[in-house]
């Protein structure tokens, strides 16, 4: 379902879709393509087999000057081969020039946030999402995105 609404309290008009797991990637790296300035990713888990397909779209976002923000679990807080594939992929990000944040106290936020003007946020770990069956939102419209960052208050890491 798609929706149109104006924020009450911008007079913005706001574009709202769902997505699955079957359509949700495809979507989400067009916009990830399209950045211009920023992107800020909030995922529980990262795994190797979902990294090999971002880490060549962060790498081409870098060298356009994008810059990337990844809040993600601490490995420590992970079990068994998820503890290896997550410190790994974070150095490899980290070393990319990635910020990659570690959360402690079991985070379990689903959100992306692309040049403070589209939201994404749901069920799917967009960093190590293979096989479940899950739902996101994808919002376009500058007030909702602003709200989740200083609701996150990302202004205070970013």
């Amino acid at each position: 379902m798609i929706f149109f609404s104006k924020h009450k309290e911008s007079d913005e008009l706001l574009y709202s879709k769902l997505f699955d797991e079957t359509n949700f990637y495809k979507r989400f790296l067009k916009d990830l393509k399209n950045a211009k300035n920023e992107v800020i990713i909030e995922s529980p888990y990262i795994t190797s087999t979902r990294m090999e397909v971002l880490t060549p779209v962060f790498q081409r976002l870098l060298h356009k000057k994008v810059k990337i923000h990844l809040f993600t679990r601490d490995p420590a807080e992970h079990e068994g081969d998820f503890i290896h594939q997550a410190t790994n992929e974070i150095l490899i990000c980290s070393d990319m020039g990635i910020n990659v944040v570690l959360q402690n106290g079991l985070h379990h936020r689903k959100i992306a946030i692309i040049d403070r003007q589209i939201l994404w946020e749901g069920r799917l770990n967009i960093l190590s999402h293979t096989r479940s069956k899950e739902i996101m939102r994808r919002i376009e419209g500058k007030q909702p995105a602003r709200e989740m960052f200083g609701f996150l208050k990302l202004h205070t890491v970013i």
